[in-house]
């Protein structure tokens, strides 16, 4: 094998394992980004319940109150956790494979009753009281998607509705019935508010991402691989060639050969200059021989 090739065949496997470095390097901090990205997303879709809770706590809720209808109809919107439902469920109509939901164990409506891995949220908050959010990764139909969770507890106006059925309004009991969400108690976790927030665009982006790295990479290694190769010819292979020939000249007696040109003080350099040493020494011997 040629002197280049060897050298080719060193750099081919030295910036391949850094490519290769480089390339999952790149993969895992597209895919924790994208997470992040996704995770951001979700704490702002939490941001906005709270904010549509307080919007009906604070100036809905009081209007209602006023109204005539309230004394003989239970009114839904008055109650924060529906309003926040209610507006992700507008959004769900552009973005469906966002959710959001107030999962609880014993709702008084079915439709916020906890599904088993929401169950399993809800329980990891009652056997974690400091614990004030909880996030991780599931498949759903469309793909992989990140969830949120904080915990729901029991603040004391919420026993006006959810202490027992006699006690709750007789509106909310013919809307409602008297089966579920009754018997809680001040302090307990009962739900969570979960997010649910689909991965598949933003990992799609990493892919994309990560392959234009991949390709960016490839070309600065074959450029870079075609820039050594030409400054190893330069430097170092054609020096060693002429030295080589210079040397095979000698050995079949031809002492008429030019001396080789000493450029430098590296290695190369040193070699020509041992050479054209020892070529004047071979040719004084062969004169005192001929003598």
């Amino acid at each position: 094998m040629k002197l280049l090739a060897k050298f080719n065949v060193i750099f081919i496997l030295v910036f391949g394992a850094g490519l290769a470095v480089a390339g999952y390097l790149s993969w895992a901090f597209l895919q924790e980004n994208a997470r992040a990205q996704v995770t951001q997303q979700a704490r702002l879709m939490m941001a906005a319940a709270y904010s549509a809770r307080d919007y009906t706590t604070k100036q809905i809720k009081p209007l209602l109150l006023t109204n005539d209808l309230h004394r003989t109809s239970f009114l839904p919107q008055t109650v924060p956790a529906y309003a926040a439902e209610e507006s992700f469920g507008y959004l769900r109509t552009h973005y469906p494979d966002y959710t959001y939901k107030e999962a609880t164990l014993n709702p008084t409506n079915l439709r916020d009753r906890a599904t088993d891995w929401e169950t399993d949220v809800v329980n990891d908050f009652r056997n974690h009281p400091g614990l004030k959010e909880v996030s991780g990764e599931r498949d759903t139909p469309t793909g992989a998607a990140i969830f949120l969770a904080r915990p729901i507890s029991v603040d004391p106006p919420c026993l006006s509705c959810h202490d027992t059925a006699e006690n709750a309004p007789a509106a909310m009991i013919r809307h409602y019935g008297a089966a579920n969400g009754f018997g809680w108690h001040v302090g307990d976790v009962v739900g969570a508010q979960i997010v649910t927030v689909p991965m598949t665009l933003p990992l799609q982006i990493a892919e994309r991402a990560f392959r234009g790295i991949l390709f960016y990479l490839a070309a600065i290694f074959v450029l870079t691989l075609a820039l050594l190769n030409l400054l190893l010819m330069v430097t170092i292979i054609h020096p060693v060639a002429r030295l080589s020939a210079m040397a095979d000249q000698i050995s079949t007696g031809n002492m008429d050969v030019p001396e080789l040109p000493v450029r430098g003080k590296d290695e190369i350099a040193v070699l020509a200059g041992s050479f054209n040493r020892m070529r004047r020494s071979l040719e004084q011997a062969f004169k005192m021989l001929g003598e």
